[in-house]
């Protein structure tokens, strides 16, 4: 098959109407990158809750981001003191999106990354619903590929730390992609 000038341009014209109905739009993703510890120094990919949650306002330079314990986060966190005024990560599982989100909330995070809980998920994003329960978030609510959430708890009891710091949200489309330090677990 051979297009001309115009077969070209409504192909052009095409493609971005077709990504558009299949739900594949670029800024649905948010980017953070973890600072340290340096062994997992990449920019990470989520993904923000659909129809619930905030939206960030502010760029945080640094900031910790601070596996919950229990690490499902359906109820009384006991490290709860720790994620006042930062980042939970938590993990997929026992309750919904929003329970998980709301837990966090009350315990004065600023935003919560959910782990996928399949810790070899390295490609595929849930989206994140409201429950039925009516109820409201008002702090971030991320997804994050379990492979990802694995990684980084991993590094973290590793080195015998608390909590990783972070940059979140990082703006990727000023970065060439030779220098996007993405995990290499991941792959697209």
């Amino acid at each position: 098959m051979v297009l001309g000038a115009a077969g070209w341009c409504c192909l052009v014209l095409w493609l971005p109407a077709c990504v558009a109905a299949h739900g594949l739009r670029i800024h649905d993703y948010l980017y953070f990158q973890v600072l340290s510890p340096g062994d997992i120094r990449y920019i990470f990919t989520a993904t923000p809750a659909k129809d619930f949650g905030g939206i960030f306002h502010t760029r945080y330079e640094q900031i910790h981001l601070v596996p919950a314990e229990p690490s499902e986060a359906c109820g009384e966190l006991s490290n709860g003191f720790f994620i006042q005024d930062q980042i939970a990560l938590v993990e997929r599982g026992g309750c919904s999106f929003l329970s998980k989100t709301r837990v966090v909330q009350e315990h004065g995070g600023r935003a919560v990354i959910i782990s996928d809980n399949a810790v070899d998920n390295d490609s595929f994003y849930v989206e994140m619903i409201q429950d039925s329960t009516q109820r409201t978030a008002d702090i971030p609510a991320l997804f994050l590929l379990g492979r990802d959430g694995y990684m980084i708890r991993r590094s973290l009891e590793q080195h015998g730390l608390p909590w990783a710091i972070i940059s979140i949200p990082v703006n990727v489309t000023s970065i060439p992609t030779f220098e996007l330090l993405q995990p290499p677990w991941t792959f697209w």
